[in-house]
């Protein structure tokens, strides 16, 4: 899955980076078409309720330059699962509402039955240019 930190991402990297602001941990899934963009405020057709994740630093090139959230969704209904992402608060409703994107990424469609989960892991990399 390409993984893309979108705009609104970024403003809550700065924000934290001020002492603001709420980490995003929080996964959520859609079954809509389309293709990540950095102007991506929400998921392609969202469904269901968001999950919180675990988050942690890990390593990928130099010491701490990844920020990581492991979250395991489970389908309340048969889904066709297209794309991803984590959001700075759990929401509101079903499908969730609120709060905002951090990270987007979409990927071929997982079809799932009633029950099923899926474990993602999101992976933000900050790297030198």
């Amino acid at each position: 899955m390409a993984v893309l930190v979108v705009a609104t991402g970024r403003d809550i990297i700065t924000n934290r980076l001020k002492g603001s602001g709420t980490e995003p941990l929080h996964a959520h899934w859609g079954t809509g078409a389309g293709t990540a963009a950095d102007s991506d405020t929400t998921l392609f057709t969202p469904v269901q309720t968001r999950v919180s994740g675990t988050s942690s630093r890990v390593t990928t090139t130099t010491a701490n330059d990844t920020y990581r959230v492991v979250a395991t969704l489970t389908a309340d209904a048969t889904r066709a699962i297209t794309n991803a992402g984590l959001f700075d608060s759990a929401g509101t409703g079903t499908p969730a509402t609120g709060g905002n994107l951090f990270l987007k990424g979409d990927h071929g469609t997982l079809n799932l039955s009633s029950g099923d989960s899926v474990q993602y892991t999101f992976e933000a990399r900050l790297q030198a240019a």
